[in-house]
């Protein structure tokens, strides 16, 4: 903003020395422009919205852009006497799990939250963002019907595993299974009740009613889950959970995510004491983690905390929200691996790498926390200091961007790992709607081994583009293998996209500022 000032108040008398001087800058400038200048970031935006469409569980609406799906899972919850049909399948299979659901929508909440100005600029993208939490918001609102009831789970990930088929022609088990107080899952209800938190924060202006209600949820199931404490994973639906999403970490750290959330969303300090009092006891300012995750909040909350004002706050609340911010800035000095003990890994080709399990999901939540942490330091005018070594915001940002363009072909297989983006990424990924004809073109019903004998072994490309997925990614040498059965790998998932949203953002807010600027540049 501050070029663009300048160069929009210049007077129109020049002298041709000045404007040989103009010229001279913009070459200079043009050639040292990094190579991350060809990505597109605002397509990359559009295609990232777009992805959440095609995981939609329910009946579609007329506006639904994704046309190769249909509607799906209309009967869900009616075996158990509730309605649960909407949310979204969480990657390529049919289950709508619970836990990975929320923690999706709080990134894509957070993601309007902290970049709302730059998802507005990109043209559509702010209703379509909107659109994609709402989506997920109105489901969980279905889901939780008493205060102390919260249904988390339809359908059975092992008996889903053995079909592939499409969601419109599920034969599997759609049972639902519930968190209640004689069942706690404090995880899944305080992730739950962050992401309505966060979410009423989004629609505060554009649908207070909704904002409200939203928060109302979010204020149940916060008690809810704290006053009924375990995790989710030990109760009676643990069979059903273990295999594809244990709380690992517990439920500490969803019930402090979610205190701060909803102290964001009301302003009520009841919350932050909450917080503040817990900080110890339930691992918010001792634990020191180098992932953020579905699973695991801790990096997370503590940026989140680390960035709350300390105005009118007493003197406790100010060392604690201090030591919150120490422990978030292990995680950024890791991930800038700028730490004298452990960091985190890097591929050859400069990728963050957690392990070989959808490594994308960590990297896209990394590069949004240094993304978001990177604007709060130059908002405030700091710096960070790692072990000694100081740290600018311009050097975390730099960082960030490197890891979108890696995600966007500037790789070592000079692949684009973001479905749909590029003129090369996956063509096979491991994704039951996408690699089959899609229920427009084949109404015909798909039985669930004909799926693997006619589909799954097959090596053509998907006949569906799942535009805007990103898949698990390459391994730690940078390889990366494209074929359905590689999972690990060529499977992508909705919290994996998520924190991008706000990140694609901010990326094509600055190119389109700086492009602006060069073309006054130029014209000088």
């Amino acid at each position: 903003m501050e070029a663009k000032s300048k160069f929009k108040n210049r007077g129109k008398g020049k002298s041709m020395e000045a404007k040989s001087k103009c010229r001279l800058l913009f070459s200079i400038f043009f050639f040292f422009l990094p190579l991350s200048q060809a990505f597109n970031y605002g397509d990359a935006l559009s295609k990232s919205l777009l992805y959440f469409e095609a995981q939609r569980s329910g009946r579609l609406p007329y506006n639904q852009r994704v046309t190769w799906r249909h509607h799906s899972g209309l009967t869900d919850g009616l075996e158990q006497g509730v309605d649960l049909v909407g949310g979204y399948y969480d990657a390529g299979d049919n289950v709508k799990f619970g836990l990975p659901m929320a923690f999706t929508v709080t990134m894509l909440s957070w993601s309007v939250v902290q970049f709302k100005e730059e998802i507005q600029a990109a043209a559509g993208e702010y209703s379509h963002a909107l659109e994609a939490i709402k989506w997920g918001t109105d489901y969980f609102i279905k889901a939780h019907p008493q205060p102390h009831v919260l249904w988390v789970q339809v359908g059975d990930g092992d008996t889903d595993h053995y079909c592939w088929q499409r969601p419109e022609d599920m034969t599997t088990s759609r049972r639902a299974y519930k968190i209640d107080e004689k069942n706690p899952g404090s995880d899944v209800a305080g992730e739950t009740a962050a992401a309505m938190a966060a979410a009423s924060i989004v629609f505060r202006t554009r649908n207070p009613h909704y904002s409200h209600l939203l928060l109302h949820h979010a204020q149940q199931l916060f008690e809810f889950g704290d006053k009924y404490r375990g995790k989710y994973d030990d109760g009676n639906i643990g069979g059903v959970v273990k295999g594809y999403y244990p709380s690992v970490s517990g439920y500490m750290d969803e019930l402090l995510w979610a205190a701060l959330w909803l102290y964001k969303a009301t302003d009520n300090v009841h919350y932050l004491n909450y917080a503040i009092d817990k900080a110890n006891s339930f691992g918010g300012i001792t634990w020191s983690i180098l992932e953020f995750s579905w699973d695991v909040k801790f990096a997370g909350l503590q940026i989140l905390a680390s960035m709350l004002p300390t105005e009118g706050k007493d003197e406790e609340q100010k060392q604690i929200l201090k030591q919150y911010g120490t422990k978030g800035e292990h995680y950024i000095c890791a991930c800038l691996n700028k730490l004298n003990t452990t960091n985190v890994q890097r591929t050859p080709g400069g990728l963050l790498y957690i392990r070989k399990w959808n490594n994308m999901q960590y990297v896209s939540t990394a590069t949004f926390l240094l993304m978001t942490y990177s604007d709060h330091l130059r908002a405030n005018n700091k710096k960070l200091n790692c072990h000694g070594v100081v740290v600018d915001a311009d050097e975390i940002f730099s960082f960030a961007q490197s890891q979108v363009d890696y995600i966007l072909g500037s790789n070592p297989m000079a692949m684009s790992y973001l479905v749909g983006y590029g003129d090369s990424y996956p063509q096979r990924l491991h994704h039951r709607a996408a690699s089959m004809d899609s229920y427009k073109k084949n109404k015909g019903f798909i039985g669930c081994t004909q799926g693997y004998d006619n589909w799954y072994g097959n090596q053509d490309s998907n006949p569906n583009v799942l535009v805007g997925a990103l898949v698990g990614g390459p391994d730690m040498e940078d390889q990366f293998r494209d074929s359905r059965g590689n999972y690990m790998q060529t499977e992508a998932c909705t919290y994996n996209t998520a924190p991008l949203v706000g990140v694609f953002a901010k990326l094509h807010a600055i190119k389109s500022s700086t492009s602006n600027d060069l073309s006054l540049v130029s014209s000088s």
